[in-house]
């Protein structure tokens, strides 16, 4: 039964990267069952205080509800980009700044929770929130995808806070929130003002200080290069 259900999700995935961008995809899966036969390490483990809000892991997010294959709020990475996004941390901290989590290894069990939710038109609960201007099949390819780095270990989303001296952290003015659908949340958005900006600038140059690349199409969106498995996806539930 595990067999056939791999199987069938292994057809879909093709289907829907044909459907997506015109040509077939194929995608490795690894074997690995959890973190640690994947190579990949809680975050926490390296900052015990990391500032942790995995939104998939909960309702508050565009699926508006929790996705398939997290059932709780932790980040796996692997142990490169853990300890390069350690070091992100360590000079943040120096400047009374702080980073936020919202998501990082996402097992390919939730990108197929995605693209079931994005093919189907009739669920626009959350479209108020996360894609106001967007129809909900403009979101295909740019925003959601039959594939994604997330899955591979390397890639991540947060955002920058500042703290004051009692140890209360505040997250900065970014222009949009996390998983906002549209061309506002570019990088370099000239829709944004300068305050917004800057701030955008200031998370990609700490992030970038240390290996990491951001996606224009997301502020938030990060992968650390090169990547460690990148022909690689993993399965393994959040947990």
């Amino acid at each position: 039964m595990l067999a056939r259900g791999a199987t069938l999700a292994c057809v879909l995935l093709a289907i829907a990267a044909c459907t997506s961008n015109g040509r077939e995809s194929t995608v490795n899966v690894s074997p690995a069952a959890n973190a640690a036969d994947a190579g990949m390490v809680d975050i926490q483990a390296l900052v015990p205080d990391m500032r942790l809000e995995i939104r998939y892991a909960g309702s508050d997010n565009f699926v508006g509800a929790p996705v398939e294959g997290y059932e709780a709020g932790k980040c796996f990475l692997h142990r490169d980009v853990a300890e390069a996004l350690q070091r992100v941390e360590q000079d943040l901290r120096r400047e009374n700044l702080r980073l936020k989590i919202f998501d990082c290894y996402r097992p390919r069990r939730a990108v197929l929770h995605f693209m079931r939710w994005v093919e189907d038109v009739r669920d626009v609960r959350t479209k108020p929130d996360y894609y106001p201007d967007l129809d909900k099949q403009e979101l295909l390819g740019g925003y959601i995808s039959p594939t994604s780095g997330h899955s591979r270990g390397a890639t991540l989303d947060l955002t920058l806070m500042r703290c004051a001296a009692d140890g209360r952290c505040e997250p900065l003015d970014m222009g949009t929130g996390f998983d906002f659908f549209g061309s506002i949340a570019n990088t370099d958005s000239p829709l944004v003002d300068a305050t917004q900006r800057a701030n955008r600038h200031r998370l990609r140059e700490a992030m970038q200080r240390h290996g990491f690349e951001n996606y224009p199409m997301e502020w938030w969106h990060f992968t650390f290069k090169p990547e460690p498995t990148p022909d690689m996806a993993y399965d393994f539930p959040v947990r």
